[in-house]
């Protein structure tokens, strides 16, 4: 049987990505198999010219690893982001940031001059964004009260930790933690964002509204695609 992850990831690079391109990389094991194709493209000579820009330490080594030129934002600004998602509606509301990397996504996302295509199996397909926890990036000083503030909001706020070590925060690529909050629904993604960023501490949030242009959707027959 083939690997979902990869059918989804090759149909949106080969679909998407074009020669000479500045490529937003995205992190997680979707994002893998779309790093893996491109360098596959361009080991084979099927592509020219693509650089990326990585949103993640474990992309660059993975971009390393298959032959993707990299830059950085201060080089170039990328023509497209191609990145997976926890959640994804048919709206193209998203919700990311379960892997850790949500700022720098966010930030490689929004400087995309055509945008960001969400690569996903039909599993992150939601009716609403906010079915599991919305991860929000904060700054160590302090945590406690900005935890405190996000739970005000209404969810359950919890600090994320390290894998490899419970008793420790988990800390992201930029040295920040990660609060997890849980809603029982969350009717209105823009106003919860909107309120969580004007918390002081409060970096940026996993809900990334209005920076899709389209999502490539794997499906036990093949691909659908959600587009503006």
């Amino acid at each position: 049987m083939k690997n979902p992850k990869r059918v989804v990831a090759h149909e949106a690079v080969d679909r998407y990505v074009e020669d000479g391109m500045v490529l937003g990389l995205g992190t997680g094991t979707t994002a893998y198999w779309v790093v893996r194709r491109v360098g596959e493209l361009l080991a084979a000579g099927e592509l020219r010219g693509v650089r990326g820009i990585p949103t993640s330490e474990r992309t660059v080594a993975l971009a390393k690893e298959f032959g993707v030129p990299l830059l950085t934002l201060s080089e170039a600004r990328p023509d497209l982001t191609l990145d997976g998602a926890d959640e994804v509606s048919r709206g193209l509301d998203v919700l990311k940031g379960w892997g850790g990397a949500l700022l720098r996504e966010k930030i490689v996302a929004a400087s995309s001059r055509d945008g960001l295509v969400i690569v996903v199996e039909d599993s992150k397909l939601v009716e609403s964004v906010g079915k599991g926890p919305v991860p929000v990036e904060v700054e160590p000083f302090g945590w406690e009260a900005t935890l405190n503030a996000l739970a005000s909001l209404g969810c359950d706020a919890t600090l994320r930790t390290d894998d490899s070590d419970p008793r420790r925060p988990f800390v992201t690529d930029g040295g920040h933690y990660t609060v997890d909050c849980l809603f029982d629904a969350i009717p209105e993604p823009d106003a919860l964002q909107t309120q969580m960023k004007r918390i002081p501490g409060a970096i940026e949030t996993g809900l990334f509204l209005g920076i899709a242009r389209a999502a490539v959707v794997g499906q036990a027959d093949g691909v659908e695609i959600f587009a503006i």
